[in-house]
């Protein structure tokens, strides 16, 4: 008993002199884990069991491997949290500067109005920004897929090592770059390079090509922007200017349905309905395919899919990427709702049972949303918020509410799908997308708290690593391959707020791109987020996602934001407008999984307004900022709680 009477004995003496720095000097530090390490998310490095009974992996407190079960469960175990302390905005009100002792230093510096020159001077250097990269992909790489930014030259698949899946299963020797980019030259309005890109892939892109590709990437990156770069043309608005194409007969429509389906037998041949993971554009799946894939590769087709289906009034592709999902939901564990990251095609057994919110599993989650958005199924509304439900009760950890209460602020971990069971203390770069979905669905206040954890990473290394470990404090994988996920969580929650804050943020991710990326002919790849050295590759999607959403944010007047119009953005960031037309099904009838014919009004279902709790991604959603909230976090609170983690204070 003598040591418990020691540790109440410190732990009082500890609270003694808080109170007393508190009330003499009125800057007693946070009680949370904030002050214990010098970045956030610190949990105490304690060793957990598996189910086994083994000891695994540091992991912290024991709550923090247990699942959260809703909101009762939430608060009968938080007393019991160990390191728990008050944050809410009472307390950072009073440490913040309502002493009377003048100005905040971060009032000062993130409350004002961002200044519209310096806005117009962000725009300019994001515009400027894809302008080089772009310019230098035209003069030194085309017609190859990539541009190898250091050394100015062109990047196609590796012919020489088909096992090199990291360049094989994205380069199909399809001008990948320039044809990701087309919508992002008609969103920043220059008219006359879209119709001269549209024309130079019109007439020197073709499919027929012995590339073995991944679906998912082919389809993301290639079908998608074919299917946005098709619908601003024939747009009989033309909201970004004239990007009408003279004589234009469909063309890119036509080449993506020639793309869809050489895609196809990557879902033929499979028990589950579940598609092979790669397919040679020529001959169809390798005779040495693997069975295994990832969710999010097999589950992520159906917006792209769906809308090709639509356009083509042909049900088959729809079809095909429906069945997936399907597959794959009915696939979940029966305990936790939660599903794998990686399963067998044929049996349908989970071979990987990691759950989380990152690679593998991100745009699964991603399109059950999307999808219900652009074609109003009911079915897929439903299973997005199940999957919700279960990510909020099984991967969140930390206090129920994110700006007040006790214990940890939250943060989503990787769980066993099966168990709920912690797997490892890392999260990866590709989980920053969350918070934009979750501005989709309305859960802002989650959003915003969970996007100030990665921007805390992003201040200390000028990058996002690939993994962070927040139980190391420190990368696991230290590379940083351009990735736009932060940046669209950024502009997704300014379009929600319009806090100056975000604007803030996209500049410092701005000035750090390049800082540290920029090299002769372009944008190169951070090998080392530490150290700073590069790999010589400018991946397409910094062209299509991470320069877009950098000019959306400054450009107020786009008319992305001023048009009228409701607009959605692919997982890939190619933007699509939101209308009636893909809510309508142009064939009659279908077939449904069971050979069964099924009526089209059976099959659509129409959403009445209070169903829809989703927000529209562009800033033409009706949702008018509620300043009293999102005062107070955005504009002092997060940005002093980001640079206490930091340890810049």
């Amino acid at each position: 008993m003598q040591w418990r009477a020691l540790v109440l004995g410190l732990v009082l003496l500890r609270l003694g002199l808080h109170a007393v720095l508190w009330l003499v000097f009125g800057l007693g530090p946070s009680m949370g884990f904030y002050q214990r390490f010098p970045l956030s998310f610190g949990f105490q490095r304690l060793r957990v069991r598996d189910g086994s009974g083994a000891s695994g992996p540091p992991g912290g407190p024991a709550w923090l491997h247990r699942p959260l079960l809703g909101k009762a469960a939430a608060r009968r175990e938080a007393p019991g949290r160990p390191g728990s302390g008050v944050c809410g905005p009472a307390h950072w009100g009073y440490t913040l500067g309502g002493r009377g002792s003048g100005p905040d230093e971060y009032e000062r510096r993130y409350t004002g109005a961002f200044p519209q020159h310096l806005r117009a001077r962000m725009r300019d250097l994001a515009r400027g920004m894809f302008v080089f990269g772009y310019d230098n992909y035209m003069a030194h790489a085309f017609p190859q897929d990539e541009l190898n930014p250091i050394h100015c030259r062109g990047r196609g698949p590796d012919r020489g090592d088909p096992s090199n899946l990291n360049i094989n299963d994205v380069l199909g020797n399809y001008s990948l770059t320039l044809v990701d980019a087309l919508d992002t030259l008609a969103i920043m309005g220059n008219s006359s390079e879209f119709q001269k890109a549209v024309k130079l892939v019109i007439n020197t892109v073709s499919f027929d090509k012995d590339s073995t590709v991944q679906v998912f990437e082919a389809t993301i990156r290639v079908l998608g922007s074919l299917l946005s770069a098709h619908r601003i043309i024939t747009d009989s608005k033309q909201p970004f200017g004239d990007m009408t194409i003279e004589d234009y007969d469909n063309e890119l429509l036509h080449m993506a349905h020639d793309l869809a389906v050489r895609l196809l037998p990557a879902f033929e041949n499979t028990k589950t309905g579940i598609p092979y993971p790669r397919v040679n554009l020529k001959t169809g799946v390798p005779p040495d395919s693997n069975n295994e894939t990832c969710t999010a590769g097999a589950g992520s087709l159906l917006v792209e899919f769906g809308i090709l289906s639509r356009l083509l009034g042909d049900s088959t592709f729809e079809w095909v990427a429906r069945r997936a999902v399907k597959a794959l939901w009915n696939l979940r564990s029966n305990d936790t709702g939660l599903l794998g990251n990686v399963v067998n095609i044929q049996t349908g057994h989970w071979v990987g049972k990691q759950s989380g919110l990152g690679a593998g599993l991100d745009s699964f989650y991603e399109y059950l949303l999307k999808s219900y958005i652009l074609f109003g199924d009911k079915e897929d509304l439903e299973m997005f918020n199940a999957a919700y439900q279960s990510i909020q009760s099984y991967l969140r950890r930390g206090r129920e509410a994110c700006n007040e209460g006790e214990g940890d602020p939250p943060l989503y971990v990787n769980v066993n799908m099966f168990s709920g069971q912690l797997m490892n203390t890392w999260i990866d770069s590709l989980q920053a997308f969350f918070p934009g979905l979750q501005v989709l669905i309305g859960d802002v206040e989650d959003a915003i708290c969970l996007h100030a954890f990665y921007y805390a990473i992003w201040k200390r290394y000028g990058a996002l690593p690939e993994r962070y470990n927040w139980q190391l404090q420190a990368p696991d994988v230290l590379f940083y391959p351009l990735r736009p996920e932060l940046v669209e969580s950024t502009y997704l929650l300014y379009q929600a707020t319009k806090n100056p804050f975000y604007l803030h943020v996209g500049m410092d991710i701005l000035q750090s791109l390049e800082k540290y990326t920029k090299v002769k002919c372009g944008y190169a790849t951070l090998h080392h987020v530490i150290d700073k050295s590069k790999e010589d590759r400018m991946e397409s999607f910094f062209l299509s996602e991470t320069c877009k959403y950098l000019y959306l944010l400054f450009d107020e007047e786009n008319p992305v934001h001023k048009s009228g119009t409701k607009y959605m953005f692919t997982t890939e960031g190619h933007i699509i407008s939101v209308d009636k037309r893909l809510r309508e099904l142009p064939w009659k009838e279908f077939f449904s999984e069971d050979g069964e014919r099924d009526q089209e009004e059976k099959f659509v279902h129409r959403p009445k307004s209070q169903e829809f709790r989703v927000v529209n991604s562009s800033s033409n959603c009706n949702r008018v900022p509620d300043e009293r909230r999102y005062s107070l976090p955005l504009k002092s609170v997060y940005m002093r709680q980001i640079d206490q983690m930091v340890g810049l204070i």
